[in-house]
């Protein structure tokens, strides 16, 4: 059986569907595929997998909105396995199914699940005090599997925070110290800010979460990025857009304006007759793409300023254009 690479295709959905309509194609889908009545089937069992995969991404706002902006193969090479799953909650989807969450578990890892742990979301801006949650502040919580077979010494939590950037960090990167505390440990973390980065994508700091209690490995730190607004600039997948306004005679007759870039200004030409809302480009001056291999582009959006008022000079030469037909 040749597995299908598109998730839309592996549900058999189109890009179109609704939150309804993916539950249903994933519900009948994973009981056809289930191992548990595909006994022996490497296929099915192969193709249950990827159903999971699918469903994970797509049911996830989020995560379907990064998928339908960058593609399959662009996804996959932004987000490992554990980030596509995180989150995802097997023992809701499967409660009416007759099988529990330690099968579909084991039937796509290979391992059975141990205990949850639970991952804690603050809002991250430093680091807040006078509260219970690991970071001390936030009360949030959700659940994931830790994937460690029983007997052996379970990881630390997972912990989540959400960090907040400007529109120019997330386009040229950069570097930020904050303190974080958890269960007593107060520690300075650096974190670099990879350019290109987009709000709602997580940064991994792999051993920052929180102390295991049985002798295993710490847990990571998920710091989610929140992007501020910028007042010039907004970002459409890697292209940026901003806005410049001209005098209505600039668009008749045509001008040189300068405009901003996120480096710095830039003159380029309007043509005669440039309609209001016309785009101009400028090549390569947008968002670097996570592999630092190209760049987007960046869009000067013309608004064309009219007169509010007009001197009778200014009428007459007005009707005077009119009569001649403009």
């Amino acid at each position: 059986m040749a597995v299908k690479k598109d998730y839309y295709e592996i549900l058999g959905v189109s890009k179109n569907a609704t939150e309804e309509e993916l539950r249903k194609a994933y519900r009948q889908l994973a009981l056809k595929y289930h191992p548990d009545r595909n006994h022996g089937d490497k296929a099915a069992e192969e193709q249950f997998k990827y159903i999971n995969e699918a469903y994970a991404v797509l049911s996830d706002k989020e995560k379907r909105k990064q998928y339908d902006q960058v593609g399959s193969e662009g996804f996959h090479q932004r987000f490992s396995q554990e980030d596509i799953f995180r989150n995802f909650n097997f023992g809701d989807i499967f409660s009416n199914f007759g099988f529990g969450p330690n099968d579909i578990f084991e039937s796509l890892f290979g391992t059975r699940r141990g205990k949850s742990r639970v991952k804690s979301t603050v809002d991250f801006d430093g680091f807040h005090s006078g509260s219970s949650g690991p970071f001390g502040g936030g009360t949030e919580s959700h659940y994931d599997f830790t994937g460690v077979p029983r007997g052996e010494p379970k990881r630390g939590q997972d912990l989540t925070a959400n960090l907040n950037i400007s529109f120019y960090e997330s386009i040229k990167g950069g570097e930020r110290t904050f303190p974080i505390q958890t269960f007593g440990r107060r520690e300075e973390i650096k974190v670099a800010i990879p350019p290109g980065i987009n709000h709602g994508q997580q940064l991994r700091l792999k051993g920052k979460g929180a102390p295991s209690s049985s002798g295993g490995a710490p847990g990571d730190l998920y710091l989610t990025i929140q992007v501020g607004k910028d007042p010039l600039f907004w970002r459409e997948g890697n292209d940026i857009y901003t806005e410049k306004e001209i005098s209505l005679t600039d668009a008749m007759l045509g001008t040189t304006v300068e405009v901003p870039t996120l480096d710095a200004k830039k003159k380029i030409k309007i043509k005669p007759l440039t309609h209001p809302g016309t785009k101009i480009r400028l090549k390569g001056f947008g968002v670097p793409s996570t592999q630092g291999k190209s760049h987007g582009d960046l869009y000067i959006v013309i608004k064309v300023r009219f007169p509010k008022n007009l001197s009778d000079k200014q009428k007459e030469l007005v009707v005077s254009l009119k009569e001649q037909g403009l």
